[in-house]
């Protein structure tokens, strides 16, 4: 996806997208936790889990953005033909995600949500930046508030309310629970990770090339993920939201305690509205929203930062982070087939193995200035489209 207007990609939103691939490939390979008779939440827990996919996520809206104008929105016939570009895009993701979807793998696949993600954005790219960052404030309040509502009725109207695999070819025909799944009850339910994306777009439409601006970014991430964090604390600590949750099934479980730390999207989060107060990985809700949406925004600020004058100075991270559709599809294929038991290489060997070819790769294709094989398709349909509805028009 083209980094600014111009057409010329700023390394440091490639970095920071390879930084939340390598994190998404660790979160897929590592344990949570540490195992024995004392288990607790290790790095990968703690650090990488919810926000690597919410990194992802919010640099998909700056993208969005700088396709779209960045800092000056286009209008009229180029507007039109920026999304009808980014919706070939998104159908195209689709198809990559729901063929990943037939694959036996124990990984959420974030590309089917990713490109409703995509189509969803389209009504926002024409608003001016205080309407559009009012919109995301407010979507970052309400939607877990609308979700928990939602999720109920789904849950006593639906059976099953969600479909409980990757989505694939054969769930649309259950359009039904197939919808629902996406929206509200799957592991990236687009009535709340669509925040993501209008943050995204908040950001793509600054002057983000200029240090000033990167360090205000820098700043205002830092201070909305301690807000996320503390506000949960006093929720669920001063006013007894966590002993609130002692009643519910999730806090039945003998290993709660971690999974409240490192993936509460394994749990279901419909019997309290305490839940609402909590920030942990994958909840949802508007404290873990704002949380990862800042640290979102720090990660890219500092890689913004540091490539704003030697643009190659994090070259395998934004190489990599230039082709992470290709990257994670392959990822994806690759847990696929690794084998179970007494042959399973170690997790050690698996992550670093990756790592190193995903790097390489990635370095090897930016030198060369070439695209990643499923960026190729993807580009090239999204300008043919844009070009087309311009009225052929070079786009750049």
């Amino acid at each position: 996806m083209a980094s600014t207007q111009t057409g010329r990609r700023l390394a440091g939103i490639d970095a920071a997208r390879g930084l939340a691939l390598l994190g998404m490939m660790a979160t897929h390979i590592y344990p949570l936790w540490t195992q024995g008779a004392d288990p607790q939440p290790n790095f990968t827990g703690l650090v990488l889990s919810g926000r690597s996919s919410a990194l992802f996520a919010v640099l998909a809206g700056v993208g969005l953005a700088l396709l779209s104008g960045g800092s000056k929105p286009h209008h009229g016939r180029a507007l039109l033909a920026d999304r009808g570009g980014i919706a070939v895009r998104a159908a195209l993701i689709a198809a990559v995600g729901l063929m990943l979807g037939t694959l036996e793998v124990n990984i959420a696949v974030i590309l089917v949500h990713y490109a409703v993600l995509f189509l969803c954005a389209l009504p926002f790219l024409q608003l001016r930046l205080p309407v559009l960052a009012a919109w995301a404030a407010g979507w970052l309040v309400l939607s877990p508030v609308a979700a928990y509502l939602v999720r109920g009725g789904l849950g006593a109207a639906l059976e099953p309310s969600s479909l409980g695999h990757n989505p694939n070819v054969l769930d649309l025909f259950t359009p039904v629970t197939f919808l629902a799944d996406i929206f509200v009850t799957g592991f990236y339910p687009v009535l709340q990770w669509l925040g993501y994306i209008l943050v995204g777009l908040v950001i793509g439409r600054l002057e983000i090339r200029r240090t000033v601006v990167q360090l205000w970014l820098l700043a205002g991430g830092l201070a909305a993920a301690a807000l996320g964090k503390a506000g949960s604390a006093f929720v669920m600590g001063q006013l007894g939201g966590f002993a609130g949750l002692a009643s519910t099934e999730a806090a039945e479980r003998p290993d709660f305690g971690l999974i409240y730390q490192v993936n509460l999207g394994w749990v279901d989060m419909d019997d309290s509205w305490w839940w609402l107060g909590v920030a942990g990985p994958h909840s949802g809700t508007t404290f873990d929203l704002l949380h990862t949406s800042g640290t979102a925004a720090a990660v890219l600020a500092v890689c913004l930062l540091l490539t704003s004058r030697r643009p190659r100075l994090l070259l395998p991270l934004s190489g990599a982070g230039a082709m992470t559709l290709s990257l994670y599809a392959a990822h994806v294929w690759v847990m696929s087939i690794v084998p179970d038991g007494a042959a399973a290489p170690s997790d050690h060997v698996l992550y670093w193995g990756q790592v190193i070819v995903a790097l390489s790769v990635g370095m090897a294709f930016s030198v060369l200035s070439l695209r990643g094989p499923l960026e190729l398709v993807t580009s090239s349909a999204s300008r043919l489209t844009r070009n087309s509805l311009r009225g052929n028009r070079q786009l750049r």
